[in-house]
């Protein structure tokens, strides 16, 4: 799942530079991203449901699954705006966010294939939260950057774009605590 959200953000990113004839079909990649997401969010809810021994306990497991789940309902949200708003054009702090959150997804695509190991990824953790910071920072300069050189609804339509954005790096931090709290449970 963290994969498909670390896909997703290449897509997005062209959504971000492509002309307005091109939104359509770069949301339907978006969609798959997300689709693909979901199965594979379901697929391990079937398979902790049918299966005797975990690697975690199941309640961790379903957490990781969800908050995955949802960064990338919330990043697919975010294409899907920049095509229904026509936006032709995004201010380049939505690149500053779609690094932040790339740079997230794959820290998160290493520490899933470690949770084995979970003495290794106290760093995975304290670095996804770190990058969540920078993210709300940098969001909260974007809105009012946009405040200022906007009119009311062109600063409607980026802000809506913005806040799913941030929102996808709450998530991705919701999965590093997730981690971190399974670090201390089982340390």
């Amino acid at each position: 799942m963290a994969r498909q959200i670390l896909e997703a953000t290449g897509t997005l990113s062209e959504i971000f530079g492509a002309p307005v004839a091109e939104h359509e079909r770069l949301v339907e990649e978006m969609h798959e991203h997300e689709a693909k997401s979901t199965d594979l969010h379901f697929a391990l809810l079937t398979h902790m449901r049918t299966s005797f021994v975990n690697p975690l306990p199941r309640e961790d497991m379903y957490a990781l699954s969800r908050f995955l789940n949802e960064a990338m309902e919330k990043l697919d949200a975010a294409g899907e705006l920049v095509a229904l708003y026509k936006l032709d054009r995004v201010p380049k702090r939505a690149a500053d966010q779609l690094e932040i959150i790339s740079r997230q997804a794959e820290l998160t695509v290493d520490a899933m294939r470690q949770l084995d190991d979970l003495d290794e990824l106290e760093d995975y953790w304290i670095e996804v939260l770190r990058l969540a910071k920078r993210a709300e920072r940098s969001h909260r300069t974007w809105v009012a950057e946009m405040l200022r050189d906007m009119k009311s609804t062109q600063f409607s339509r980026n802000r809506d774009v913005a806040n799913q954005l941030v929102e996808v790096t709450k998530d991705m931090r919701r999965v590093a605590t997730q981690v971190g709290s399974i670090i201390v449970k089982e340390a």
